[in-house]
């Protein structure tokens, strides 16, 4: 039952990802959370952010931030990165990653998600089929709603880290790339 809340890959950072190792096994489009994931929660794209999503772009990545933040920090976001967006994404709902989708011209063979949250970002992604990367959050700090979320997906990444060593699998990826 908590399979459905287990990421692909659990990696330290969205810095460390190896993005062109993605590419090589023939994804092209990244969908991105933004808070936390990114950049510290409400925080405008900054230098690190800026760099990776260029690089990203460069490599013949499509990227898209999808998000359920309202309008205005979405595309002030995406604005500073030159990216497509959704807001009020309703994640975890299949609707808004469909949509990613079909903007980003991709499929769910060819997309990667990424984000920090169980309940919204992977269970999301992997409702609509997409392979799922979890990082961990840039901020422990976080509005009480998410902090309050953050306890229960101990629970289930305790489980998650039982069936990785059951199945010889690292549980969190330090990551190759970035920093």
């Amino acid at each position: 039952m908590l399979e459905r809340f287990y990421p692909d890959v659990y990696i330290s950072s969205t810095y460390k990802i190896n993005f062109a190792g993605y590419y090589g096994l023939g994804y092209r489009g990244i969908i991105f959370d933004i808070d936390n994931t990114l950049v510290t929660h409400g925080a405008p794209a900054d230098e690190r952010s800026r760099k990776l999503i260029k690089e990203l772009q460069d490599m013949g990545f499509r990227i898209l931030f999808l998000s359920n933040n309202k309008e205005p920090r979405v595309k002030m976001f995406s604005d500073a990165v030159k990216g497509k967006y959704i807001f009020k994404a309703g994640k975890p709902g299949k609707k808004g990653y469909l949509r990613a989708m079909e903007m980003l011209k991709t499929d769910r063979a060819t997309t990667l998600f990424v984000g920090d949250q169980l309940f919204t970002d992977v269970w999301g992604a992997r409702n609509a089929g997409i392979f799922s990367i979890l990082v961990q959050p840039i901020d422990k700090r976080e509005e009480i709603q998410i902090v309050l979320k953050r306890y229960l997906e101990k629970i289930v990444l305790a489980f998650y880290r039982r069936k990785c060593k059951k199945e010889g699998k690292k549980y969190l990826e330090e990551g190759t790339d970035g920093d």
